[in-house]
């Protein structure tokens, strides 16, 4: 009998968070939003969906500062399939603020809409919990007894609310994560912890229920971690001894980056840097722990700032800047090797390697052979020898984009780009350059990266009023949302799936993005 020829390793994806899905009011949700966009994406050939963290965000809707490296934004729950579920009744979620808002032609996410909703619906659920049945509350005490990381996250949101302020405010026996005031402090807060574990139950049932159809799909899921985390959250309070933070909350030493062509003064991020000595002594089991999460929730992993695993910034923790920092070691070497164990050998990790990388950056992603990551709007400075040109990127293990979401929209960045920029891109199309995405798209697809990804945006030939983030700036970030499923995005997706299945990039490649053998 003859066997079949596996799948090569390539195919495409698109990067859209769920916030950004229409078709649930309020904000994309975990419930048809996503299963219509999964068959979508599957219906186009497209093999990959890339998404930003799944956390909690911060004030100014950011996932990237979370109050926890574990959670899950409560602002995904499906209120219809909890209806449907018998979970809440009709009645309460129609009473759910923005119960009349739009479900087609969706304007931008109102953040504190978004929390009025899931704390309403928070509340139903615990009102409607003793109606379920024991299999249900037997199912949900068996995820609860095996998620290391709950507890801590649900003292930390009731006392977070009951205190309104960060941990280092509160009493000092609950701020220093005394177990006997805990214990004693939980044990009067009943309703209010089980509100918040229903929260983290639900929607870690909803997205396994996405992440089991994406698999019957053949669509990998591509999440995102952040290197750092929020002095005020979840993980810092219950687990202070691992990172430079006082009881008062002072940092002692801060991450950032230095002083650059760029920033004369650097780049101060504000949140405290591991001890890692103390992550040696416990074979880095919190970083396997919060690692170990995510690849519940995704098939691949951005590890955002790569570089800090070989050496990181440290600055002291009264600077206003990052100038007077220094440059430390990271046992990066050790950490990888401990999670490559845990995985069984093959890291599904890719390494967020973009900006001034050096050789013992190179040399560790390489080492274990984790993809780097390559965006064209970076490589038409006219430089030959720019790294970021499709014809210097060389081998199999890259990841290559149009922009991220950090970046402006392809098509706002051709509207800023100077006359010689768009020369040097208008000369390697085939024509005219009408919309500048779709010719980096075939540039990319061109390339041998395994893996091209592009923002939905560029897809839609959207201008930066449909941007998702400026890094830098604190207001009109993270709340673009696709109005509607439309013939629009049948189209684009259906174009881009074509295009790069000319190139040889199939949904079967998906499957095969960690099996294959792969250069460099």
């Amino acid at each position: 009998m003859d066997q079949q020829t596996p799948p090569r390793a390539r195919t495409t994806g698109v990067l859209l968070h769920p916030t950004a899905l229409p078709g649930s009011q309020v904000c994309g949700s975990f419930g048809e939003p996503s299963r219509r966009w999964l068959h979508q994406l599957a219906s186009s050939g497209i093999g990959v969906w890339q998404l930003l963290p799944l956390a909690p965000p911060d004030p100014t809707g950011s996932p990237y500062s979370s109050p926890s490296c574990f959670a899950i934004n409560p602002w995904f729950l499906d209120a219809a399939d909890l209806s449907s579920e018998g979970y809440i009744s009709a009645e309460a979620m129609a009473a759910l603020p923005g119960a009349d808002a739009p479900v087609d032609g969706v304007g931008p996410l109102d953040f504190d809409l978004a929390t009025q909703r899931s704390d309403a619906l928070a509340d139903a659920l615990v009102a409607h919990w003793p109606q379920q049945d024991n299999s249900r509350k037997d199912a949900f005490n068996h995820w609860c007894a095996n998620q290391a990381w709950l507890a801590d996250h649900v003292h930390f949101m009731v006392l977070h609310h009951q205190h309104h302020g960060p941990w280092w405010t509160w009493p000092a026996a609950l701020a220093s994560h005394q177990s006997k005031a805990l214990q004693d402090w939980a044990a009067e807060q009943g309703d209010a912890l089980l509100r918040e574990k229903l929260l983290q139950w639900h929607l870690d049932r909803q997205w396994q229920a996405i992440h089991d159809l994406a698999k019957e799909l053949g669509i990998q899921l591509f999440g995102d971690v952040p290197f750092y985390v929020s002095s005020d959250s979840a993980d810092v309070w219950s687990h202070r001894h691992l990172f430079t933070i006082e009881a008062d909350g002072r940092l002692t030493t801060q991450s950032g980056v230095p002083p650059d062509y760029f920033s004369e003064t650097g780049q101060l991020w504000g949140s405290p840097v591991y001890r890692w000595a103390r992550h040696r002594l416990s074979r880095f089991r919190w970083w396997r722990l919060r690692i170990g999460r995510q690849l519940q929730l995704v098939d691949l992993l951005r590890l955002d700032h790569f570089r800090a695993l070989a050496g990181f910034w440290a600055v002291p923790g009264a600077d206003s800047t990052a100038e007077n920092g220094r440059w430390e070691s990271s046992p990066g070497r050790s950490l990888l090797s401990k999670l490559q164990q845990d995985c069984g050998g093959v890291l599904p990790l890719i390494a967020e390697d973009l900006g001034v990388i050096t050789p013992d950056v190179e040399s560790l992603r390489d080492d274990f052979e984790l993809p780097g990551m390559k965006v064209l709007q970076f490589a038409f400075d006219g430089e030959v020898n720019n790294p970021y040109l499709p014809e210097n990127i060389s081998g199999e293990r890259w990841v290559v984009y149009t922009g991220t979401h950090d970046n402006a929209t392809t098509l706002g960045w051709w509207q800023q780009l100077d006359d010689g920029g768009r020369h040097r891109i208008s000369r390697r199309a085939p024509g005219a350059v009408e919309a500048p995405a779709w010719a980096l798209f075939d540039m990319a697809f061109a390339t041998t990266a395994r893996l091209v990804v592009a923002p939905l945006q560029d897809l839609m030939h959207l201008d930066d009023q449909a941007r998702f983030n400026t890094p830098g700036t604190s207001q009109g970030n993270w709340n673009w949302r696709l109005p509607r499923f439309d013939h629009a995005l049948d189209g684009a997706l259906k174009g881009y799936g074509e295009r790069g299945a000319v190139w040889g990039r199939s949904l079967a490649g998906a499957s095969a993005l960690l099996t294959g053998t792969s250069t460099r």
